[in-house]
């Protein structure tokens, strides 16, 4: 495993959920992070959490010019970018066909889909001319599984994020750069909030917990540099989409 002392990270979407667990796995193991999002506070208390390797770029990664304005600034400062994290999502309340609305699909694919686009897009140069770099894009079970429960946008977000991913091994390789797309089932994070049927602080204590996103974020990053690991898939054991399959077409035991 390789040694990840004073090397820079950038993660976004790192105020809460996956993307703040990540930050605080990577900061304990030596790395300087780089963490963005919306909300300042939320930053702010992330850092606090990350032994003081932490510096806060608010972003919203859908502005595609403020993308590339925090990379310069991250290059300014360090002068170079050895792993990205493109945590930054979004799923909302009204989200299937009967009821999605044009202005709600925009923002899911805006902030999902174009805002990790636009940071891959902004350090794979720098990555090639490293020789060297990991990007980690966070993408789902439905980037997998096309299901009811995370609605069009979102699942069709997801499925292009892990072609994305694999098309930057596919180009980049040969430079040094290596792409995982990390597919969690259900994580409990803040994102369930906006489920349309709420979930129980019981079935959240079930699933899959961002700290365990955090560790496997810093295991792939702590890999040699000549391991890709191009997708990983991480569920809760007790996968309530199984159990509810099973229930559907299965006799009962």
């Amino acid at each position: 495993m390789r040694d990840l002392n004073g090397k820079i990270a950038w993660i976004t979407g790192a105020g809460t959920g996956i993307g703040e667990a990540g930050a605080i796995a990577l900061a304990h193991a030596g790395m300087h992070v780089v963490i963005s999002g919306r909300r300042r506070d939320k930053l702010e208390a992330v850092a606090d959490q990350c032994l003081g390797m932490a510096t806060i770029q608010v972003l919203d990664v859908a502005d595609k010019d403020e993308v590339f304005a925090v990379t310069d600034r991250i290059m300014a400062k360090y002068g170079r970018i050895d792993v990205l994290i493109a945590s930054a999502g979004i799923n909302v309340k009204d989200r299937n066909w009967h009821n999605v609305s044009l202005q709600d699909w925009d923002s899911v694919i805006r902030i999902d889909l174009d805002g990790a686009f636009y940071c891959c897009k902004a350090v794979l140069p720098i990555m090639k001319q490293q020789q060297e770099g990991l990007i980690i894009n966070i993408s789902s079970w439905a980037g997998k599984h096309v299901n009811v429960v995370t609605g069009p946008a979102y699942t069709a977000a997801k499925h292009a994020m892990n072609a994305m991913n694999e098309s930057i091994n596919m180009e980049a390789c040969m430079y040094g750069v290596r792409a995982t797309a990390i597919c969690p089932g259900e994580v409990a994070t803040p994102i369930l909030d906006n489920r349309p049927i709420p979930v129980s602080q019981q079935e959240r204590d079930k699933m899959v917990q961002a700290q365990d996103c955090g560790e496997v974020i810093k295991f792939l990053a702590s890999l040699p540099t000549h391991v890709c690991i191009n997708e990983m898939t991480i569920s809760p054991t007790l996968n309530r989409g199984y159990i509810a399959a099973a229930r559907a077409q299965l006799p009962a035991p």
